[in-house]
């Protein structure tokens, strides 16, 4: 395992600048007004050799543990619990504030290791409040400034005696890491990347906390408290093989209506959300049972299926749900008819409360991504191929029939078939959609989206 390495400070010290810089990539949100990070997020850090995992944390606040602010320091502290060196850091130009000395003190209880960070040190603006960090007593801090990145060699000659150090234990315990490489051909036994999507307040957050057993995730009655895209790895055990099975759990940002989004800290959160998305293999979009189906919920399905992922929807709640056999079917019947692209997408009953459903859910979800990494052979596919047309041949506009020749499977994940022919610019949608639920009826695709590309040979003819 990489040492661990944790982000601490007040609100809009710059903590999650610092984070992007460090992994080299902007994941975490950023914004100029306070507060933005409300839940921990991982990535992994190369600083100048040094090889380490960095965790972003929400700003700490003194505020009352039942408030959300209060919550999200909740989460720092327990950040703390693992690390192996905590990261303090300050604001250079606004020098030391109450704040900044009431964490110093909840910091030296700890035993973890803390390097002192002042950043936003760029220019001379920043020397009265280095100068002022010597008080705080965690020795000489490091001048950085995340915007414009100086200060990397200062503060890899900090963190490198607690890296090493770490890294020595794990050689003298004979701790030897896996580096897991992706593979072109599917493995069923691989990580599964399952992301969390609805609108808002449908209990995603709280979901994952349930099933990982702990407070991992920001969860409260406050809609739209997630913000970040944040990516869990963990270890689901399947009853059904007695076995563990590794799942990557992706928290998104709560789902509005595009019309009510207007404030820019929302919009960066639901492109972001959506950016998960297409990272991921299957999507779980959670709806609300006592708020049924709504239509922002199929816009938000409608656009899983146009990036091409699994679709799997849950009806979370369900242990307060009034009337449950009849929403059931309603919801079913409701989505037939808003989602004509993909009939029988996997619809399941489950509580992120109670647990209810959550196995079901998550072997749903394997077999779910089987079919939508599955290849046919060829073999299999042109003799269904030749049934197909058998069984329903295509049209003949205006007396001269489409002549379909031969079909082939070009791509999986999802699953994307190319068919040859002559006048395809004449097939009609529906003589399409006939072949596409024929593929997921007879050859194992299940509800998984498909796609069918059209091709004809050139005219050799034609005028170029």
């Amino acid at each position: 395992m990489r040492p661990q390495v944790i982000i601490i400070g007040r609100p809009n010290v710059g903590k999650s600048t610092i984070f992007n810089r460090l992994v080299g990539k902007k994941l975490a949100l950023v914004d100029d007004q306070p507060g933005v990070t409300r839940d921990r997020r991982f990535g992994e850090a190369t600083l100048l050799g040094l090889d380490f995992t960095i965790v972003d944390t929400a700003g700490w606040e003194d505020e009352d543990p039942s408030t959300l602010p209060g919550r999200m320091r909740k989460q720092t502290e327990a950040s703390l619990i693992g690390a192996d060196v905590a990261l303090f850091v300050i604001d250079a130009r606004a020098g030391i504030t109450p704040l900044d000395e009431e964490i110093a003190r909840y910091l030296r209880q700890n035993r973890v290791p803390i390097v002192l960070m002042a950043n936003k040190a760029e220019g001379r603006q920043g020397d009265p409040g280095i100068f002022e960090a010597f008080s705080l007593g965690f020795g000489e801090p490091v001048a950085f400034s995340a915007e414009h990145g100086q200060g990397l060699a200062d503060l890899f000659e900090a963190l490198r005696p607690h890296i090493e150090a770490k890294q020595s234990d794990e050689d003298d315990d004979d701790e030897v890491g896996t580096n897991i490489d992706a593979e072109e051909e599917f493995d069923p036994e691989s990580v599964l990347k399952l992301a969390i999507v609805g609108r808002p307040n449908a209990g995603k957050s709280t979901l994952i906390n349930k099933l990982l057993g702990e407070d991992r995730l920001l969860t409260g009655p406050e809609a739209g408290i997630t913000r970040d895209s944040i990516a869990i790895d963990w270890q689901w055990f399947d009853p059904k093989t007695e076995g563990y099975r590794p799942v990557r759990l992706i928290d998104t940002a709560g789902m509005r209506k595009k019309a009510n989004v207007v404030d820019k800290l929302e919009k960066m959160s639901v492109a972001d959300a959506r950016h998960a998305v297409d990272f991921a293999e299957v999507v779980l979009l959670m709806l609300d049972a006592t708020r049924g189906l709504e239509h922002q919920d199929l816009k938000i399905a409608s656009l899983v299926l146009e990036e091409g992922r699994a679709l799997m929807i849950g009806i979370n709640k369900w242990d307060i749900a009034e009337d449950p056999s009849g929403l059931f079917q309603g919801i079913r019947a409701a989505l037939e008819d808003g989602l004509a692209q993909v009939r029988g997408v996997p619809l399941l009953a489950i509580s992120g409360r109670t647990g209810k459903g959550l196995d079901e859910m998550l072997s749903a979800a394997f077999e779910i991504r089987a079919a939508w990494s599955k290849r046919v052979p060829t073999a299999a596919l042109n003799r269904w191929f030749d049934d197909a047309l058998a069984a329903n041949p295509p049209p003949a506009p205006g007396g001269r029939r489409i002549k379909l020749r031969y079909i082939t499977q070009a791509k999986t994940r999802p699953p994307g078939f190319v068919l040859f022919g002559t006048r395809l610019d004449q097939l009609p949608e529906s003589y399409r959609r006939y072949l596409i639920n024929g593929m997921r009826r007879e050859l194992g695709f299940d509800a998984v989206p498909i796609r069918l590309t059209l091709r004809s040979p050139k005219n050799p003819f034609a005028k170029t």
